[in-house]
Order: structure tokens, then sequence, then C-alpha cells
């Protein structure tokens, strides 16, 4: 595992934990909304993206590898 690899591990538990933390806040009062079912689909939508965004910037620190050292 390279640096990249348990950066972006990381960074994705604590969007995780972040992500459910934000959830558990929004049903604190016993009732759901609809603008807080909002909130948590951008909550997920946005931590999609991080975590997709991390994974491009995995994949491309291996570019310089040579083939065979390449992660598969």
């Amino acid at each position: 595992m390279t640096y990249e690899d348990a950066k972006a591990d990381a960074k994705e538990g604590m969007r995780n934990a972040e992500n459910k933390a934000k959830e558990t806040w929004r049903k604190a009062d016993g009732d759901e909304s609809v603008s807080d079912k909002v909130a948590n689909a951008g909550d997920d939508v946005r931590d999609a993206i991080g975590n997709a965004g991390d994974e491009i910037r995995r994949d491309a620190s291996h570019m310089d590898d040579p083939v065979e050292k390449r992660p598969v």
C-alpha cells in the first residue's frame, strides 16, 4: 500500500463517518423532512465525487511505474 492509497482510504473513512454523523443529527428530532433527505442525498453525491477523485489520483500516481509493477 502506497502513501496515496493510505491517504485515500483515510479520507474515504472520514467522509463516511462525517456523513453518518450528519444523517444521525438530522434524524435527532424524530422526523426526517424532505429537506433532510435532500441534504443527505447531496452529502452522498459530494462524498461519491470526492472518493472518485481520490481513486483517479491514486491510479494516476502509478502511471510512472513500470508496467509490470503497476497494481491491478
